[in-house]
């Protein structure tokens, strides 16, 4: 039988590369994402913890100063992967999400159990967002409009993601990228885009036809490293981070949905392997994200904070250098 032929790429065009097989875009010496036998299997076979209907943070929500100069670096916590950066007078949004649910249905799917940990009024001036792929619970098509209408921020991107956001939001300005490139954002900061192992889909029918990374953004101040949603990967790619980047004084890495690992490894790392990644590129801090608000996997919404302590404290980490963050939550990052 002949074989069937593949869909074309919805989002991309562009020639071959060592993750891109003219296509779609696929993790060199990876694993791809799971079969939907597999999914089904996952989703039909229990097991998972019931997180409470609300769970609030124990700090309030944030009002953060307009600009953060100097060497200072200051990280609010607004919730799951959305994290506002503040260094250089630059203020910087990762995967910004304010939306109730993130899911294709505004009725069904995954709802927050906490509100954001900023007001989104109360949000200062923003000059950057970092989106670091497609999935909804990073790439959130309404919140997006709302940071358009309202700050007209420079989104960054990786390859294919255009296509989504500038369907969905009309005249955001954006910058788009591959893995490896360097884009210079003013007053001495730039961000690299940087391979992650993860994948890409808004649907059954487009996988993998974005591509997924993290950010290293560059400033007098010290390097920030955000990866987004990642599994382990042997560590090979947080090896990559120290050679190309030589330590990192802030890491931003995921911790939570891991469970069931038959299912969730190669793609979603646990907090176990956010240590270790933390200590093999060389951060000097690092914030967990991922986790407590959302329910995406099995575990149980205190697990991930509870792993990463023991974690650290089996490695001789102090639990001071890598802090698990709840939405509201200010964390001015020591100098290194």
């Amino acid at each position: 039988m002949a074989a069937r032929k593949r869909a074309a790429n919805r989002y991309y065009s562009g020639p071959p590369s060592d993750h891109f097989d003219g296509t779609l875009f696929f993790n060199p010496n990876g694993k791809l994402p799971a079969r939907f036998s597999d999914l089904l299997k996952w989703q039909l076979g229990g097991e998972r913890s019931k997180w409470p209907a609300a769970n609030p943070s124990p700090f309030h929500q944030a009002t953060p100063a307009e600009r953060i100069d100097d060497s200072g670096l200051r990280l609010t916590m607004v919730g799951h992967s959305s994290l506002l950066i503040q260094t250089a007078g630059l203020n910087i949004l990762t995967d910004p999400v304010w939306s109730r649910r993130v899911s294709p249905l505004s009725f069904a799917g995954p709802k927050r159990v906490n509100p954001p940990g900023i007001a989104f009024s109360n949000l200062p001036p923003i000059d950057l967002v970092l989106v670091s792929h497609n999935h909804y619970d990073h790439l959130d098509l309404a919140t997006l409009k709302r940071l358009k209408t309202k700050h007209d921020p420079l989104v960054l991107t990786p390859l294919g993601n255009d296509a989504i956001i500038d369907d969905g939001v009309s005249g955001m300005r954006l910058s788009v990228h591959d893995w490896g490139e360097r884009v210079d954002i003013g007053k001495d900061v730039a961000v690299h885009i940087e391979p992650v192992h993860h994948w890409s889909a808004r649907g059954t029918r487009d996988r993998r036809m974005a591509l997924w990374a993290g950010f290293v953004v560059e400033t007098p101040s010290g390097k920030v490293y955000f990866a987004g949603d990642t599994g382990f990967h042997d560590g090979i790619n947080y090896r990559l981070m120290a050679e190309r980047h030589a330590g990192f004084r802030l890491a931003i890495l995921p911790i939570g949905a891991y469970e069931p690992r038959w299912f969730m490894a190669p793609h979603h790392q646990n907090p176990e392997e956010a240590v270790q990644g933390m200590l093999l590129c060389n951060a000097a801090y690092a914030a967990g994200c991922h986790w407590g608000t959302f329910r995406l996997t099995n575990e149980p919404i205190d697990e991930p904070a509870r792993k990463l302590g023991e974690a650290l404290d089996d490695q001789g980490v102090p639990r001071e250098r890598f802090r698990p963050l709840r939405p509201g939550e200010v964390w001015d990052v020591p100098t290194v």
